[in-house]
């Protein structure tokens, strides 16, 4: 047994030597830097911020390289990293409707207060291979690259003059908000750890679950109300001078979807609200997650539960792309104790079913005759 471990550990520490070198792949090869993959694999580094939990891009870059471009195992990494850092304190709200903006679209209105910017999307490209990436190429300078600092109001504030949408739902001020990195999940869940939940949860999955919504698997025929890109500044309250001071600013992805609801006994008939924020240029993210949190609010708008994306439970104990990984990854290490008693009991039963074959056969066989 002892011969039988020290040889694993070999084995392993010759893995993880194997596995330096596959990354770094071909020595001829100039090395990825951590630059490069920050400022032109910017959508990859946003995804692995946001569903890290942790708003850092060289630290995001790194955990890609290291990661060798597996974006899940890159998200495994920087929240491990992140559980080693001390907590200061809670940062204030942060005001998205002072965000300056450089991309801000609407599909329910044409002509909205600020102006629609498309800013930097593929919306309108097309999927075609471009041979010119891959050489060294310098795109044409934008006719604008400067967002805008002008205040915009939110679209559905437009909807909300008029009472044709619900309120933002309100957080009681007195009640903390929950923290999914401390506490265990249990349920029924507030949307605060809901909306947590999301945030953190694999993009693939919200798609998934969100399309399913708009198939018909839950009761959303969505709109995306607004969804806006930009800048905003992050304050911390300091006690020892009595004011929240800035800490500086980061990149966010906001979508407002507007969805229908008919309307109760009580309710009148209006559109609801799904919410969907984070890190970066993450516009796939968003969406799904305002999908996915108006299905989540079904029974709190009295409706019927009957597809997966209203499942709170389904939902939020699935999503998590990191625990989902060692659910699935961990078949892959040795189970050599619980195959053999499988295959002992399997052996047991099968003999049984024979030993039970051959007393029943001569009585028939002979009934037969």
């Amino acid at each position: 047994m002892y011969v039988a471990v020290k040889g694993g550990e070999r084995a392993i520490e010759n893995a993880h030597r194997l596995l330096a070198h596959e990354r770094r792949g071909d020595q001829n090869v100039a090395e990825v830097s951590l630059a490069q993959i920050s400022e032109q694999l910017s959508l990859g580094v946003d995804r692995v911020m946001t569903e890290g939990s942790l708003y850092d891009r060289e630290l995001a870059a790194l955990a890609i390289k290291q990661a060798r471009g597996d974006m899940i195992e890159a998200i495994f990494l920087l929240r491990a990293f992140r559980a080693t850092l001390p907590r200061f304190g809670a940062t204030e709200p942060v005001d998205t409707g002072r965000m300056t903006v450089r991309r801000r679209i609407s599909s329910t209105f044409k002509d909205i207060p600020g102006g629609q910017i498309l800013g930097p999307t593929f919306d309108y490209t097309h999927r075609l291979l471009d041979p010119q990436l891959a050489g060294v190429s310098t795109p044409e300078a934008p006719a604008t690259a400067e967002p805008s600092a002008a205040t915009m109001p939110r679209v559905t504030d437009i909807l909300g003059r008029d009472g044709l949408i619900e309120s933002s739902p309100q957080a009681d001020a007195d009640l903390p908000v929950g923290d999914l990195t401390r506490d265990p999940l249990s349920f029924p869940a507030g949307r605060d750890l809901r909306l947590q939940n999301l945030a953190r949860a694999d993009e693939g999955f919200l798609l998934a679950l969100g399309y399913s919504s708009q198939r018909g698997y839950g009761r959303n025929h969505p709109f995306a109300g607004e969804i806006r890109l930009g800048e905003v500044e992050v304050e911390f309250m300091a006690e020892d001078v009595g004011f929240a001071v800035p800490l500086g600013a980061i990149t966010l992805t906001e979508c407002q979807m507007v969805n229908q609801f008919k309307g109760s006994a009580t309710e009148a008939p209006c559109f609801t609200r799904g919410y969907g924020l984070a890190f970066g240029q993450s516009e796939r993210k968003t969406m799904s997650m305002a999908l996915v949190d108006r299905a989540l609010r079904a029974r709190e708008l009295g409706e019927e539960i009957m597809a997966p994306a209203q499942d709170e439970e389904f939902v939020m104990s699935h999503s998590d792309n990191v625990q989902a990984t060692g659910f699935v990854e961990h078949l892959k290490l040795p189970h050599y104790v619980d195959f053999q008693s499988e295959l002992g009991l399997l052996r047991k039963l099968r003999k049984e079913f024979s030993d039970n074959a051959a007393e029943i056969s001569p009585p028939l066989q002979e009934a037969a005759e």
